[in-house]
């Protein structure tokens, strides 16, 4: 656990006495320096988001949660914890589920948030509660995508928020500064197929590993009533090298066939959903793909959205082809569309300065987090 020197420090608000502490734990051994680099950079990288949002008692939030933060990634050097293929949510004896909402709540603007469709989330939970399986098809933009969709869930979904299950890549539960957010969330494990090969001596373990984790996602379809999360784009999203504009990164075809056809197989009654998430600024990954862990980590305060498609109709979509490639690719290409029409909706809305106006006959944008905004009609 965190040093009582440094939590003394972060008690009485002493940034100086913060980094030297953290100097200290590099210099014990006890902490690599990369990473004591990294936990000062996060700190002022956060700390300056939270107080540019101008929220009041700015650095009393800041000290709380990075006392915390950095407290859980402190641990995760010293008792590394290790996934299984399938990881439910820890909320006991810490509460990591929590830690993780409270860590990401201040860098959402709220004012400038948006969820799209709740009519068709309100059908999903439904849908989930009578047993069947729902999975989301979505594009995938930073480290914090899930606490994001819980924090916009939460007020008018909290059943959604909580039993979400995330198909999760090996950096999230590999990198000890991302390690104890994703404690907090219900988690399938897989390797990247971008990157499986990357050490030719690790390529068998990771694709054994992949194979357990299937069965384990089988197994979870079979019971039904399970809530799946899905990026097919196999990771983050990049902005446009031409325009600099982020963009969802196109769908993966072979990975959408695989959830479909699985789908299928356990013969549970399933509804497969595109679900578009912008919120990129919260923590801009990379401009370029990294393969090592231990990426630098921006932190901005920014309005984030989030919307879901009418459920998609593999049939309609593979009767307008000829064959079943075709109609693989086809209905992939439709749920990216999907994705990417939503995503110009939200665009608008946050950055056009347009908010809920901007509404269309296909996507009803809200702000359920302020008492009476849910509209009936």
């Amino acid at each position: 656990m965190l040093s009582e020197c440094l939590k003394d420090a972060f008690r009485k608000g002493y940034v100086s006495e913060l980094m030297q502490v953290i100097e200290k734990e590099v210099e014990s051994g006890r902490l690599p320096k990369r990473a004591g680099a990294g936990m000062v950079e996060l700190y002022r990288n956060y700390r300056d988001a939270v107080v540019s949002s101008g929220v009041e008692n700015a650095m009393d939030i800041v000290v709380k949660v990075m006392s915390t933060v950095l407290d859980r990634i402190l641990l995760q050097f010293e008792e590394p914890f290790t996934f299984g293929s399938h990881h439910k949510r820890m909320v006991e004896p810490y509460d990591y589920y929590t830690f993780g909402q409270n860590y990401v709540r201040p860098l959402l603007d709220f004012r400038n948030s948006y969820l799209g469709n709740l009519k068709i989330f309100d059908q999903i939970e439904k849908n989930l509660k009578e047993g069947h399986n729902v999975i989301f098809l979505s594009n995938h933009q930073t480290e914090a995508d899930p606490a994001v969709m819980a924090l916009l869930l939460e007020h008018s979904h909290p059943y959604l928020a909580e039993n979400l299950t995330y198909v999760a890549g090996d950096r999230v539960v590999l990198d000890p500064f991302c390690k104890p957010f994703s404690m907090g969330r219900n988690l399938l494990c897989v390797y990247s197929k971008k990157h499986i090969h990357d050490v030719p001596d690790l390529a068998e373990m990771k694709i054994k590993a992949n194979a357990k984790t299937l069965r384990q996602m089988t197994i979870l379809l079979r019971q039904g009533g399970q809530l799946l999360w899905v990026a097919p784009s196999g990771g983050r999203d990049r902005p446009d090298p031409e325009t600099n504009e982020w963009v969802p990164a196109h769908f993966d075809s072979s990975a959408v066939e695989n959830m479909k056809r699985l789908s299928d197989i356990v013969r549970v009654p399933a509804h497969l959903h595109a679900l578009s998430l912008l919120c990129f600024e919260i923590m801009p990954p990379p401009v370029q793909v990294q393969k090592e862990l231990g990426e630098r980590r921006a932190v901005g305060f920014s309005g984030v959205g989030l919307a879901v498609s009418e459920q998609l109709d593999y049939d309609s979509i593979a009767k307008l082809v000829d064959d079943s490639k075709n109609a693989k690719d086809a209905f992939s290409d439709a749920a990216w569309s999907e994705v990417n029409d939503m995503y110009n909706v939200l665009k608008e809305a946050i950055y056009g300065d347009q908010g809920c106006a901007v509404s269309t006959d296909s996507l009803r944008l809200e702000q359920p987090w302020f008492d009476g905004s849910r509209r009936t009609d």
